[in-house]
């Protein structure tokens, strides 16, 4: 069973999906279906008179998740095509990726317990870099401990950091107000005989409230999944000239109800040390409360929690190369930050301006 719109949003997410190509410069296609789905005119922001649905077309619903890539136990791509996963992360789409494990091999090494596990994890900060790599992070998730207690011992947020090939990482933010403020740097490496499967590569800041970690889990499968179901509507430079789209249109659809997610051109760029060259990027964050001045045509949100981390093929956890935070954005350009510092769990507020492009469902 189909809902009224449904076919008209799925026609509208199909025209208006953005090539992978240079950020915001694409040919835009007006398209007056994505107002008939949502319920309201293609006319002047503001207006509130309904449209015609038109009748649902054959083809998958694009709120269907599918997948688009899928590896091996040796990380190795088995089916699917990574510029299908770079391109509909970059046109907004929601990412999820499920692995297999045994738990006697990851969650309780030599037990007799030799179940298959599936675990689907959901990314809702993406990092698309230099248009051709994707990188997700977890960005509200605490530790857990299957068939145990629930929750890990320290109440933290377990900041996992997948790369589409496979490379993991992991940063924790405890929130139990213990001080941890031991040395900050790279730590030794110490491989766990328990467990084969778990290759640690690297190891910065153990002892301090902010330690992380970059690894790889050799996991039975992984598979990447995605749901095309958003429309970019607006983009603008950092200065808030428009570059493709129509910010009334984009008005229209917060008026009707939608959904916001937000494209930041450079949001990490100076989480990058001073000398080296800045890495292409742009960070794809979700948004909640979303505002506007009318008169003005001055749209604003409040976003999810984001992970920013120094961009990088693959992107890796580093002393001092990450934090986490929110963002106020609005579509002048102007991008006001509130961070946590992972070592002193102290908030500091800042404000920078970045091109944006605009999604709405």
């Amino acid at each position: 069973m189909e809902f009224a719109g449904e076919g008209a949003l799925r026609l509208a997410a199909r025209a208006m999906s953005t090539p992978p190509c240079g950020y915001g410069r694409k040919a835009f296609i007006r398209n007056s279906l994505l107002f008939s789905a949502l319920g309201v005119a293609s006319g002047p922001a503001g207006s509130s008179a309904p449209g015609d649905t038109p009748a649902p077309t054959p083809g998958p619903s694009p709120r269907a998740w599918r997948p688009v890539a899928v590896l091996d136990h040796k990380r190795t791509l088995r089916q699917g095509d990574w510029s299908d996963l770079v391109a509909a992360v970059r046109a907004g789409a929601d990412l999820r990726m499920k692995s297999q494990f045994l738990h006697h091999e990851h969650i309780e090494p030599g037990s007799p317990n030799h179940a298959l596990i599936e675990e689907v994890m959901d990314w809702r900060v993406t990092h698309v870099i230099e248009n051709r790599w994707v990188s997700a992070c977890a960005n509200l998730r605490q530790p857990i401990t299957l068939l145990g207690n629930g929750f890990g011992p320290d109440p933290s947020l377990s900041l996992f950091l997948y790369n589409q090939d496979g490379q993991q990482a992991v940063a924790r933010l405890f929130l139990d107000g213990k001080v941890r403020d031991g040395a900050r740097g790279p730590g030794p490496v110490v491989q766990d005989p328990a467990m084969p499967k778990y290759h640690l590569q690297e190891v910065f800041d153990a002892e301090t409230s902010g330690p992380s970690r970059n690894f790889i889990y050799d996991f039975e499968s992984m598979t990447w999944f995605v749901r095309q179901d958003w429309t970019e509507l607006y983009s603008h430079t950092a200065d808030g000239r428009a570059r493709s789209g129509s910010r009334q249109d984009l008005i229209r659809a917060f008026q009707a109800g939608a959904e916001l997610k937000v494209a930041v051109e450079g949001l990490c760029d100076d989480l990058v040390p001073a000398g080296e060259p800045k890495v292409a990027h742009e960070t794809i964050v979700h948004c909640g409360a979303s505002y506007c001045y009318l008169q003005d045509e001055l749209l604003s949100v409040g976003s999810q929690p984001v992970v920013r981390v120094r961009p990088g093929i693959p992107t890796l956890y580093r002393s001092g190369g990450w934090d986490y935070g929110w963002l106020y954005l609005r579509t002048d350009g102007v991008v006001t930050r509130r961070l946590v510092d992972p070592y002193t769990r102290q908030f500091s507020d800042s404000t920078r301006r970045h091109a944006l492009r605009w999604f709405v469902r």
